[in-house]
């Protein structure tokens, strides 16, 4: 994808070029699809149709600039005390010195104004939700210093598409727009907690705090009961809409996903962790999907 994107530039600055794509995770689109699915999720149940392709095109922008930033100042946050020393993220373009702190500021504020024009094409109450989102986004990468709940903020921060969908395509914020964010919520805290069993014994060394250090031994059956409690508060959210069978085929799939990054991290593998989380993109696949087809046919 990076060379993609770079193979029109002139070769003198392609290097340079590389490293800011590479700094917001270009070469990874994995975290910006966890943060699209559900970005969709609440298009559609907010339109109880197709949503207009205007504001589909914004918030898909909006979704791939913003992931963008949050890795930015991730990596801001995080380059010294923790990147540094720990093996899988000791490569990372700050970690390794390779891009300066200013320079990683002036690419965050560049990338917060970009998506800041995008919302200027929407309404005033997305436009103040903007806000909330932009310093959810900018707080979170600072509280795994000070709270071993952090995958609860980032799950807010990735989560605040879902009322500004709904404040964009009806210029309300309904109970069923919560409801997806309490779910969302959830879902994050269930994949980055898998993410962050990856690099568990890292962590604790270096002294950063997490879900996955909190809940220890327990990891799993923790794991298990938020699963649970997200599949029935998407029940909850396809029943409230009154949604046709294929989205509750959809939540089923999604179930069954889940038992399978159960048992793939069983023994607490770290590439099998890392595996169950990357499966978290097709949960969120086929949620979208079944809600799709359900619309389509309702």
């Amino acid at each position: 994808m990076i060379d993609v994107l770079i193979g029109y530039l002139p070769e003198r600055h392609r290097a340079r070029i590389r490293e800011y794509l590479v700094l917001m995770r270009m070469d990874r689109p994995i975290g910006a699809l966890l943060l699209l699915w559900p970005t969709w999720w609440a298009l559609w149940f907010a339109a109880g149709d197709f949503p207009p392709v205007g504001l589909l095109v914004i918030f898909t922008l909006g979704v791939f600039v913003m992931r963008a930033a949050g890795c930015v100042i991730n990596d801001y946050a995080d380059h010294d005390w923790l990147d540094a020393r720990v093996e899988r993220t000791r490569g990372r373009p700050m970690a390794a010195g390779r891009v300066s702190r200013k320079e990683a500021l002036l690419l965050f504020g560049g990338l917060l104004v970009l998506a800041f024009a995008l919302v200027l094409f929407t309404n005033r109450l997305t436009i103040l939700l903007s806000f909330v989102g932009a310093a959810l986004a900018a707080i979170y990468p600072f509280t795994k210093r000070v709270t071993h709940l952090a995958q609860v903020v980032l799950g807010a921060a990735f989560g605040w598409s879902i009322p500004m969908a709904f404040a964009a395509v009806t210029g309300t914020l309904p109970p069923l727009c919560w409801l997806l964010f309490l779910a969302n919520v959830l879902f994050s805290v269930i994949y980055d907690t898998e993410y962050a069993m990856v690099d568990r014994d890292e962590d604790i060394r270096v002294g950063a705090r997490s879900t996955a250090i909190l809940f220890g031994d327990a990891d799993l059956p923790i794991l298990g009961v938020l699963m649970v409690t997200f599949v029935f508060a998407m029940l909850l959210a396809g029943t409230r809409a009154a949604l046709a069978w294929p989205y509750f085929a959809g939540l089923a799939a999604a179930s069954c996903l889940f038992a399978w990054q159960q048992w793939t991290m069983r023994e607490r593998a770290r590439e099998r962790c890392l595996a169950a989380f990357r499966n978290n993109n097709w949960v969120g696949f086929v949620l979208w999907a079944g809600l799709l087809l359900a619309l389509a046919i309702g």
